[in-house]
């Protein structure tokens, strides 16, 4: 079943709805929040690379209250265990049984703070709830919260001390953004007060089922066979770029496909069209390139070599069946 031009609108509508609304407090980001629920309606999770203060943590919070979700905050740090996120098993002495005692890792939005600071071994037990869903302890599986959201940040500016992302684990994340600075002007409204304490009192714009009801719309979006063949045109190129050591994975080219999907629909779209492709391919394949590292010294980055390519890649020119 393909999505209709009024499941579109409706669609359009309420993520206009909840962008509106995170944007009351993270003021002036209304691109970085777009990419967000993105990620949150594609089953999908984000990494910020960002310095410190850019309202991370408000804009998971304002996410998770605009949707009437829950959200968690977990410092990562070199002593940090898999069991301080996921959970563990306690013996209980009045019971005589063992209890399962949930992490932060089971709420709507977990923001997991300067993830390259925790040893790879807690890494990996955040990266596996991510691609499973679900926690396993002593052999019993607890399934995590639907809708579900990792919003993880790295510190680009501070590297002492810290445990650097493999690709394979990079390309776990459904997208890669920046929050950055805001501007003059929402720095000024920022000083008087129209931002980061109104967080506390954010009120909800849809229920969790409703985000369901989006998350399930959203994969019926229709993708006609040349968008499909310009991705795939797009992830052969990144393999065969010359400051290109390692290309867009499979994974790579499927999470784009899927983001392309819910952007259409949040533009009130019920087909993709070449420029959603256009819009996501930075945020979705520019973290899973690994460049080569003489092209890395010159200055060359994955965002670079990602715009050359879309520039180098024409897009289809046939009319786009819907």
């Amino acid at each position: 079943m393909t999505m209709t031009p009024e499941q579109a609108s409706w669609f359009a509508d309420i993520a206009d709805r909840i962008v509106t609304n995170v944007e009351t407090v993270v003021l002036g980001k209304t691109y970085v929040i777009r990419l967000s629920l993105t990620a949150l309606l594609s089953e999908g999770h984000l990494l910020l690379e960002d310095v410190p203060g850019t309202g991370k943590t408000s804009m998971a919070r304002a996410l998770a209250q605009s949707i009437r979700g829950t959200t968690t905050r977990v410092q990562f740090t070199p002593d940090l265990l898999p069991g301080d996120i996921t959970g563990m098993t306690v013996y209980d002495q009045r019971t005589g049984e063992f209890e399962f005692h949930r992490g932060p890792v089971f709420a709507t939005i977990v923001l997991a703070d300067e993830i390259n600071r925790a040893s790879p071994k807690t890494q990996s037990a955040l990266l596996e709830v991510m691609e499973e869903g679900n926690v396993t302890i002593d052999g019993v599986t607890h399934p995590v919260t639907a809708p579900f959201l990792v919003m993880a940040t790295q510190n680009p500016i501070e590297q002492a001390g810290t445990y650097r992302l493999p690709e394979a684990q990079l390309d776990r994340f459904l997208m890669k953004t920046a929050i950055g600075y805001p501007d003059h002007a929402a720095t000024v409204r920022i000083l008087d007060g129209a931002g980061g304490a109104r967080a506390a009192v954010l009120e909800p714009v849809v229920e969790l089922d409703i985000v369901r009801d989006l998350i399930a719309v959203a994969r019926t979006v229709h993708v006609d066979p040349v968008i499909t063949d310009y991705v795939a045109r797009l992830v052969d190129a990144t393999r065969s770029h010359p400051d290109v050591r390692l290309g867009a994975s499979v994974r790579g080219a499927l999470a784009l496909v899927r983001c392309a999907k819910t952007f259409a629909a949040m533009n009130g779209r019920h087909y993709v069209v070449p420029d959603d492709v256009k819009a996501l391919a930075e945020p979705v394949l520019a973290h899973r390139l690994g460049l080569d590292p003489e092209s890395e010294f010159d200055g060359v980055t994955a965002s670079i070599v990602v715009a050359q390519i879309l520039v180098e890649t024409p897009p289809p020119s046939d009319r786009i069946a819907v």
